[in-house]
């Protein structure tokens, strides 16, 4: 029951001697909001470097052809050779792991000329020949018309997919975009649609200016044949795409005639790994994080502990006059208990409040100014407020203990006899 005159005491004796009671809070209160803001500052990073991968299949793989290294069966070092449309098939067959092999051709690239006509208008553009399944591996909004589909990959159609940057580069504000012609390298593709990517730069248009035709038509307009630049794999759920990529490699030597110890001739980049690999930094962040606010929140503890111990000192002949006059050795330290619990939950929400305000503050900045690479919406979730007054609590118990345990092994013929 709440019982007035305890409570009165509790405030008498934590506001007798202000200027030590905010010191001691202060402990408190700063372990709490370091505790916040280190755990914020690693989500806001988790959350920056996460958009960079965006909504991409993580469990995928990419690869492609290189050079020999190694002379195999009558074939000389050095030699060029690419992928097939057949090894698509010879993989689905071989890998019944897999979900989505995606074959690939591509113009243009880091550097490229300008490679698309619009009427007066030209540009240099990332062109790729994909196959449908590719927006399932590189997810992306169709903010008009359509993406290609199977139809287009049959008939060869001669028809394009551009990105939202392609379409403000290239077009006039209201003109119409869907059945309009664009040039690649003098070839006229019609555009089906127009998509946006997600990226961390908000609406930034360079994530945006990329151009997909059918694979099939790309091969056919610009001489490929059945050639394959470089193919993205994903794995099926539960199959992680590190555990098949050698395989996957081996199977692609053995089809075109590499040495099996030829290291450089099939280039690979393991996606999978790389996300796991940033997995683990977050974990470890989200580690340091808490053993870092913990050590600093303790320290508060042991502030509050060394004041009560020394407020139970000065008290000593009050506590003897209460032990005397028959007062429960049980009500002394609940009142101890009391005192130190009220100080450290009262300075921890106080920590947790200005902890708070300064994430909101840091969003407000970030709002208003756009997100900064790699650092987004920082933030700190319900379940780690929650145990962080769980831990106030109990730190306050243990805080309070010591203290309460000295005051009520006070003899009463000894406290009043302390001067």
């Amino acid at each position: 029951m709440f019982n007035r005159d305890r409570w009165k005491e509790v405030l008498e004796v934590l506001t007798s001697n202000w200027f030590r009671t905010v010191l001691t809070a202060f402990g408190v209160f700063w372990g709490i909001l370091i505790l916040i803001i280190l755990l914020s500052a690693g989500k806001g990073l988790e959350n920056g470097i996460r958009a960079d991968f965006g909504d991409i299949a993580t469990n995928t793989m990419f690869i492609w052809t290189r050079s020999t290294t190694k002379a195999h069966m009558g074939l000389p070092i050095g030699r060029n050779f690419s992928f097939k449309v057949e090894d698509v098939a010879t993989l689905k067959e071989k890998f019944p792991q897999l979900r989505y092999i995606s074959p690939r051709n591509q113009l243009g690239g880091f550097r490229g000329s300008n490679n698309v006509v619009k009427g007066i208008k030209i540009g240099a553009y990332n062109v790729y020949g994909d196959y449908p399944e590719i927006i399932k591996q590189e997810p992306m909004a169709i903010t008009s018309g359509r993406f290609l589909n199977h139809n287009d990959i049959n008939a060869k159609r001669k028809i394009a997919v551009i990105g939202l940057g392609v379409r403000n580069e290239l077009y006039e504000k209201e003109e119409e975009v869907l059945g309009s012609y664009i040039k690649i390298q003098g070839v006229n593709f019609m555009v089906v649609g127009t998509y946006k990517k997600r990226t961390n730069n908000g609406d930034g248009e360079e994530g945006q200016k990329e151009i997909y035709v059918p694979f099939t038509s790309f091969s056919q307009a610009f001489n490929r044949g059945n050639n394959v630049g470089w193919m993205s794999i994903t794995a099926k759920d539960g199959y992680p795409i590190s555990d098949l990529k050698m395989n996957l490699v081996n199977q692609m030597k053995m089809t075109h005639k590499i040495h099996p110890d030829d290291t450089r001739a099939v280039g690979y980049f393991d996606l999978y790994e790389e996300f796991n690999r940033v997995e683990s930094l977050f974990g470890a962040m989200s580690f340091i994080g808490y053993f870092v606010g913990v050590l600093v929140l303790l320290s508060g503890i042991i502030g509050v502990s060394n004041i009560m111990l020394i407020v139970v000192k000065e008290r000593t002949k009050e506590i003897g006059i209460r032990r005397a006059l028959g007062e429960d050795p049980w009500s002394i330290k609940k009142q101890i208990l009391l005192e130190s619990i009220f100080l450290t939950i009262i300075s921890g929400m106080a920590g947790i409040v200005c902890g708070a305000l300064f994430i909101y503050g840091v969003n407000a900045i970030l709002d208003a100014n756009g997100p900064v690479d790699m650092f987004i919406n920082p933030s700190v979730n319900l379940g780690v407020v929650t145990a962080a007054l769980v831990i106030l609590i109990i730190s306050g118990l243990l805080a309070g203990f010591i203290p309460a345990q000295s005051a009520i092994k006070v003899r009463p013929i000894d406290a009043l006899r302390t001067e």
